[in-house]
């Protein structure tokens, strides 16, 4: 039967596994009284956890959509500056984006604008690998090129001597 660990008692084991410092995991683990092998399973998969990307609340500015703008413009207008960067920094912005956003907003800036963007940075980059495949063709039909005139200037020489 499998021992069911609280997860109060996960957390302190693996801080303290990880804090061990010249200490092995073994006697830590025996210091705790938990299987050696559970210690390291739940250090794999801790590790496992942390490498694997988690949904946080920071977000790049350039993935906030509309209206996760609107919102945040909402929450922080009338919010003295001090407010407003104490905000900024909860959710992994600066100030200038906000800004940026109002101006967005009162200028009339709309969802097209930005799908032209995203659309020219897509044809941008398919134009880069259109353009990088052509010379790769240019090079292939440069070099049959000039096989081709090699095996004629040799079945030249071959014919002058035959002669």
């Amino acid at each position: 039967m499998r021992k069911q660990y609280p997860d109060a008692l996960i957390e302190q084991a693996l801080k303290a596994a990880k804090s061990r410092g010249n200490r092995s995991i073994r006697s830590v683990a025996e210091e705790l009284d938990i299987e050696y092998e559970t210690l390291k399973k739940w250090l794999q998969r801790k590790s496992v956890d942390t490498k694997t990307p988690k949904e946080s609340k920071e977000k790049r500015p350039q993935d906030w959509g509309r209206e996760e703008q609107l919102a945040a413009l909402m929450q922080t207008h009338g919010l003295s500056e001090e407010s407003v960067n104490a905000w900024c920094r909860e959710h992994g912005i600066f100030p200038h984006h906000l800004v940026a956003w109002k101006a967005d907003f009162t200028s009339g800036a709309s969802v097209e604008a930005a799908q032209d963007q995203r659309s020219a940075r897509t044809l941008k980059h398919e134009n880069e690998k259109l353009k990088v495949e052509l010379r790769r063709k240019d090079k292939a039909l440069a070099e049959a090129a000039a096989l081709l005139v090699l095996q004629k200037k040799f079945r030249a020489l071959w014919e002058t001597e035959d002669k």
